[in-house]
């Protein structure tokens, strides 16, 4: 059995700092007490409050600005989508919206697919379905599932739908195992799937399309129904 990480004081601190942004206590916008008020508050070493408080900086949530203090940054105007676990963490709410762009994102990287993929791309995608009818339990059906959904991205020839298919997976990392009905009977995931994996073999790129809508929109509602 592996081993829990072990948290550590400035893992606690960030935690709960940044509930505490989330939820308001420290508006977007608004600059926090002095760092010696802020530790006393919270029961910890300045020094521990600089390492949590860089920690929020590289993930976009504080700025300082020398000589007047650290500022709450609006994070919804200036913020980028690699934010999304740590709200999705916060909130099971913002999973609805992840899924939202999941739908549109993957129908339209389907299509792409269709017309772009290379044989050897294609060849790929039936072998890492296959991986999915293969696949073990639901834990191993749904990484195999992402990765073909990642291989349909590649397929696309543009980067950035990559990008984007990483970082909606990343977005429900921290609910993950909240989202496995839809792979738990390997044949049914891999039946699923497969017209995707059809279609854009074909090279049938308003197919390709349908398929995946059909497909995004079929396991949303199995795994919201999990969720709730």
């Amino acid at each position: 059995m592996e081993a829990l990480p072990r948290e550590t004081i400035v893992d606690v601190l960030e935690s709960r700092l940044r509930e505490d942004i989330f939820t308001g206590r420290h508006p977007a916008g608004s600059y926090l007490p002095p760092e010696r008020t802020l530790a006393d508050g919270y029961g910890v070493t300045r020094t521990t409050l600089k390492h949590a408080f860089g920690r929020l900086m590289q993930a976009g949530l504080l700025e300082t600005r020398h000589g007047v203090g650290t500022r709450v940054r609006d994070y919804l105007r200036l913020g980028g989508a690699d934010l999304l676990p740590m709200l999705v963490r916060h909130s099971p709410d913002w999973i609805g919206e992840v899924f939202e762009v999941r739908r549109h994102i993957g129908a339209l990287i389907a299509e792409r697919a269709a017309v772009r993929a290379t044989s050897r791309q294609r060849a790929e995608l039936r072998t890492l379905l296959t991986a999915v009818g293969a696949a073990a339990d639901a834990d191993a059906v749904q990484l195999a599932d992402i990765e073909v959904h990642r291989a349909l991205a590649r397929a696309t020839g543009n980067r950035v739908y990559v990008l984007l298919t990483n970082t909606l997976f990343n977005a429900y990392l921290p609910v993950r195992a909240a989202l496995r009905r839809p792979f738990e009977d390997p044949e049914l995931a891999h039946g699923r799937l497969e017209p995707v994996v059809d279609a854009v073999e074909a090279g049938d790129e308003a197919g390709a399309r349908r398929a995946a809508e059909q497909y995004l929109t079929t396991t949303e509602r199995i795994m919201l129904e999990g969720l709730a």
